[in-house]
């Protein structure tokens, strides 16, 4: 059976528990729908992020970016949800998500959201 879009993130442990590193992955076809005029936005996402006990299964995560093609989203609020489902999933020590959407009505918009477990 061919891949859907899905909402559920899969998780495996941190093979390194013990050593600050960054993943990063770099999404260049993400898509959603304005809200506004159901028209297709398209961006670059970029997820980087410090685990601590546990990493995001990339499949599962390819999954997730895609379940947005079809949904009526703001730039800020669906980069916004990007970092909070991976952050509410991971618990990394840090994440930062950027959203970086093409040119619409002349105008680009570049989004980024970081959040950080405080010491």
């Amino acid at each position: 059976m061919p891949s859907q879009p899905s909402k559920d993130l899969q998780t495996f442990k941190n093979p390194a528990p013990d050593r600050d590193y960054e993943i990063a992955f770099d999404c260049p076809e993400f898509t959603c729908l304005c809200p506004m005029t159901s028209q297709p936005d398209f961006a670059h996402i970029v997820i980087r992020y410090v685990p601590d006990g546990l990493c995001v299964e990339l499949k599962s995560l390819k999954l997730y970016l895609w379940s947005f093609r079809n949904e009526g989203a703001f730039h800020e609020a669906v980069t916004n949800r990007i970092c909070d489902d991976l952050f509410s999933l991971l618990a990394p020590r840090s994440i930062t998500v950027v959203g970086e959407f093409n040119v619409r009505g002349g105008i680009g918009t570049k989004v980024t959201v970081e959040r950080a477990i405080r010491p």
